[in-house]
């Protein structure tokens, strides 16, 4: 049996709720695709000659895929620490915080929750602590304006509001 290490540098900041829906994504890969997978790869084993067979080289393919989502899934989830949302510090720009930004080039105001790389959904306006955007404001306080580099050039924006 191999053994496996968490690697504790990489640690993922989530939400309680964030955590949960890894958790059931998880359990979905493992109760569902994976013996599904299973199924196809039996099913193209029956059919004769593997050497020359499609449909076994696709299911083989997939089910490795699969495995390394659930191990990627499996690491996420051993290396999540939750937030406690109730001790945020409103005082500077952190993971969990709503920052509402003014781009000073063209005057649009723009509002974000950082979140986990997880939970990142841009339709929610949750904005991933490792985007650029995300790193050039942490730490940051309310009415700093900070430089952003961005593929087309650098874009200077003010924070005009933190909360959660």
């Amino acid at each position: 049996m191999k053994k496996r290490f968490i690697d504790m540098s990489k640690t993922i900041y989530v939400t309680e709720e964030g955590l949960q829906k890894l958790r059931a994504e998880l359990e979905q890969l493992r109760s569902i695709e994976r013996p599904a997978i299973s199924c196809q790869i039996a099913e193209a084993r029956d059919k004769g000659d593997l050497s020359e067979n499609a449909e076994y080289d696709a299911a083989k393919e997939a089910q490795g895929l699969l495995e390394m989502k659930i191990a990627k899934l499996e690491s996420t989830i051993a290396s999540a620490r939750i937030i406690d949302e109730s001790r945020i510090d409103l005082s500077h720009v952190q993971i969990m915080t709503k920052v509402k930004i003014k781009n000073l080039a063209t005057k649009v105001v723009m509002e974000y929750q950082l979140v986990a790389e997880s939970e990142a959904n841009l339709k929610q306006n949750k904005l991933a602590v490792g985007t650029p955007i995300a790193k050039a404001l942490l730490g940051k306080k309310k009415g700093e304006v900070v430089d952003v580099k961005v593929p087309s050039g650098t874009m200077k924006l003010e924070i005009l509001d933190i909360s959660k």
